[in-house]
């Protein structure tokens, strides 16, 4: 599956962004999705994952109760609604996919074969 990444942008401290991956491929279905994001001058880090139906979600402490996840299979979507974004969650930020059809999800990286190519989200204080 290939992924394009898109709604990256500038943004103030307590406002809301939304960003969205489209995927190709009739196999998107059989993938559990994530959001990672990499901050200027750290490693990528997991933001959130959701698996193949919708049913599991996982997010970071960091994000938890700020930012949601979602998908959509009949348009081969997930989206990651950013809402109450403080500075520090100035990022690219990537979508990933992994292949399961498992309602475990997990968040290392390593697990995920299929990388978008970034959006940047910048927050402004």
């Amino acid at each position: 599956v290939q992924l394009q990444a898109c709604g990256g942008g500038l943004v103030q401290a307590g406002g809301s962004l939304r960003l969205s991956c489209a995927a190709s491929g009739r196999t998107f279905s059989d993938h559990a999705m994530a959001w990672f994001r990499r901050a200027p001058g750290k490693e990528r880090e997991f933001v959130a994952t959701i698996s193949w139906n919708g049913g599991t979600t996982l997010y970071s402490d960091s994000v938890k109760g700020r930012f949601t996840i979602s998908r959509d299979n009949a348009k081969n979507t997930v989206s990651l609604q950013m809402n109450s974004l403080k500075p520090e969650d100035t990022a690219v930020y990537y979508c990933a996919a992994r292949f399961s059809k498992s309602p475990r999800v997990v968040g290392g990286e390593k697990y995920y074969g299929n990388w978008g190519q970034g959006t940047l989200v910048t927050v402004s204080s």
